[in-house]
């Protein structure tokens, strides 16, 4: 069995714990995974909470999780921080799945909550085919998936 680290790195301006949900996928699908977890006031201290886990911790992949609130100052600073995480992913050779859910993307509170569980346990399944079967992920190309939300599907002609 091989043992993986996978990095959860999240916000206290969240409002939903997004790391736990997905840290109970992870330990469902991969037994024995470690999750080191560091936690950081907003969505901008992600990318070197990120790099740190890489670096010091030795995680051989990191979930990012933030919850960018609904104003223009918000989407800015989800941007900012979206472009620090890509920075990181390619200073450290590691992948970073950036899950991010916008304050504005449900109609009201149970919305959001259900939005970011969802969103959060499928992408956690992402890292367990990235992990342990990348084919599978192959095989989904072109596929229109979403993560949180219904799939799309393929476009057709």
């Amino acid at each position: 069995m091989t043992r993986y680290k996978v990095g959860l790195a999240d916000t206290t301006f969240a409002r939903v714990d997004m790391a736990s949900v997905a840290e109970k996928v992870l330990k469902e699908h991969l037994p024995g995974v470690e999750t080191p977890r560091y936690t950081v006031p907003g969505i901008k201290d992600l990318p070197v909470a990120c790099k740190r886990l890489i670096e010091e911790e030795g995680c051989d992949l990191v979930m990012a999780f933030g919850m960018p609130g609904p104003t223009e100052i918000d989407k800015q600073c989800a941007m900012v921080a979206s472009m620090g995480l890509i920075l990181a992913q390619l200073l450290t050779n590691t992948h970073i799945i950036e899950v991010f859910v916008h304050e504005d993307e449900a109609e009201d509170e149970r919305g959001l909550h259900e939005l970011a569980v969802k969103r959060a346990e499928e992408h956690a399944l992402n890292v367990v085919k990235m992990l342990e079967k990348p084919e599978a992920l192959t095989r989904e190309a072109g596929m229109g998936r979403r993560e949180g939300h219904p799939d799309v599907g393929p476009a057709r002609l």
